[in-house]
């Protein structure tokens, strides 16, 4: 019986990592690899090893460049969706003033298609994921950073000009310091990873996993950070929940695999003081794609109805 499904390549761009994969039409990630971001080369070295990994796994299951529909790709922000150009010269630099899809296009030959990543996570999860039959969903993921999506009726929400809403800066504790986008007390500085190792610098802390192993030991000053963590993912919980009324928040990201229960446990609880709200008409559920959640969702770009 002849194929009938249709495929597509998802990529997942990081700061260090670039995840590649073969995605068919009902979702499923049929083949993936990694590769080295070292985006100091520049995007025409990253857009040549990633088609070349693309071919390989096309060839490797008997398909033609003719039976993928496109390469999506997400990506971390700000980027430019009409002219393919990355903007962030502190994750991706050397990427400056490029054209990221027309480099790929280039190599490739199938067309391309570009995204946020914290996006593209989203509508993985919302195509075979945490998010499925959900509608509207707001997805944290808590990482080096916070990064946050939200789709409604079946579209990621964008602001002006087509820009993604950079959730993560949102204030949540005012009373604390500023972190790098000038914003006091945000959920990204003190909720991320990168946030909870900077704070636990001061008492000797290596990195995020050290203040969390100290906190569980009863270190007062380590307590101290991780509580502050899961207030200000309860504070954002509360904020979200207002905003957009959601019918799921997602939580994905390095630190849910250790840490969901904590911190939807406190976002629970601040939900459960949300008067105006209907009860209990909003859950909280892990990400179920883990790092799959990229591709998947960039190849979405192409194989979502």
């Amino acid at each position: 019986m002849a194929d009938r499904r249709s495929y597509a390549i998802g990529v997942d761009i990081g700061g260090t990592k670039i995840a590649v994969g073969l995605v068919d039409s009902e979702g499923n990630l049929i083949d993936s690899t990694i590769l080295p971001t070292e985006s100091e080369k520049g995007v025409s070295d990253a857009a040549a090893r990633i088609h070349q990994a693309a071919c390989e796994m096309i060839t490797a299951q008997n398909l033609s460049k003719k039976s993928i529909m496109g390469m999506g790709v997400g990506c971390p922000g700000p980027l430019d969706l009409k002219s393919g150009m990355v903007m962030n010269p502190y994750t991706l630099p050397g990427w400056e003033n490029v054209s990221l899809t027309q480099a790929l296009e280039d190599a490739f030959g199938n067309p391309v298609r570009i995204e946020n990543d914290a996006d593209v996570a989203l509508i993985g999860e919302c195509w075979v994921g945490a998010g499925k039959g959900k509608n509207p969903v707001v997805m944290l993921t808590f990482g080096t950073g916070v990064g946050g999506a939200v789709r409604c009726d079946g579209r990621v929400y964008r602001g002006v000009n087509g820009e993604h809403p950079e959730i993560g800066l949102m204030p949540v504790l005012p009373d604390m310091p500023p972190d790098y986008s000038g914003v006091d007390g945000s959920l990204e500085s003190l909720a991320s990873g990168a946030g909870i190792a900077q704070q636990g610098e001061a008492f000797g802390f290596e990195d995020a996993a050290a203040v969390f192993d100290a906190a569980q030991g009863g270190h007062r000053e380590a307590e101290m950070i991780v509580q502050r963590a899961y207030r200000a993912a309860g504070v954002a919980a509360w904020t979200l929940a207002h905003c957009f009324v959601p019918q799921r928040i997602i939580l994905g990201g390095g630190l849910m695999n250790h840490h969901f229960h904590h911190f939807s446990h406190t976002m629970r609880d601040y939900l459960s003081r949300a008067k105006l709200l209907p009860e209990n008409s909003i859950d909280i559920a892990k990400a179920q794609l883990a790092n799959r959640a990229g591709m998947i969702g960039a190849a979405g770009l192409w194989l979502m109805d």
